[in-house]
């Protein structure tokens, strides 16, 4: 099973800011592949931080496509579409499980997920986009990792509005 992150960070590399608020991300910019992205995955797997702040959108916003949500702790799924689920485990377990259930690729969302899914050596693709904002602190994209990642650079665009996506490719 392929997965795939796709996520906005300030231009100091920050995904959210400390209390998860993502507030400094554009909501109203020119189109950036996100739709094409969206369709081309059948399911999401997000961390816990990001379910809660998505969850507090005005409107859910992954329509009927499968969620998975990481956490060890109970979730409130009510309220949302059946196709929301909870799972732990560490991921290699997760893909596993997911790849057994006939799906074939996978967004990865949320700061620590994406973390351990990098180290884990699960990720194949990584879309940056990056918004001109500094915050200064926040949740970082990255964080430690046991030995150097090695990327292939795929494409870097750039857009009116001053986002610049990097699409990168995970060197097995």
């Amino acid at each position: 099973m392929q997965a795939s992150v796709f996520v906005g960070v300030s231009v100091d590399g920050f995904m959210a800011r400390r209390d998860g608020a993502l507030d400094f991300l554009p909501d109203d910019c020119e189109p950036h592949g996100y739709d094409e992205f969206m369709a081309a995955v059948d399911v999401l797997v997000i961390g816990r931080g990001t379910f809660d702040v998505v969850a507090k959108f005005a409107q859910w916003p992954y329509g009927e496509k499968r969620v998975v949500v990481l956490s060890g702790n109970p979730i409130d799924l009510s309220g949302l579409p059946p196709t929301v689920t909870q799972m732990q485990g560490e991921p290699a377990a997760i893909v596993a499980a997911l790849d057994a259930d006939g799906f074939r690729h996978a967004y990865v969302d949320g700061g620590i997920t994406i973390q351990r899914f990098l180290r884990a050596g699960l990720l194949q693709k990584l879309t940056i986009t990056r918004v001109p904002v500094l915050i200064g602190d926040g949740i970082p994209l990255f964080g430690m990792v046991p030995a150097d990642i090695r990327l292939r650079h795929v494409a870097t665009r750039s857009y009116p509005t001053g986002l610049v996506q990097s699409e990168y490719e995970v060197v097995s």
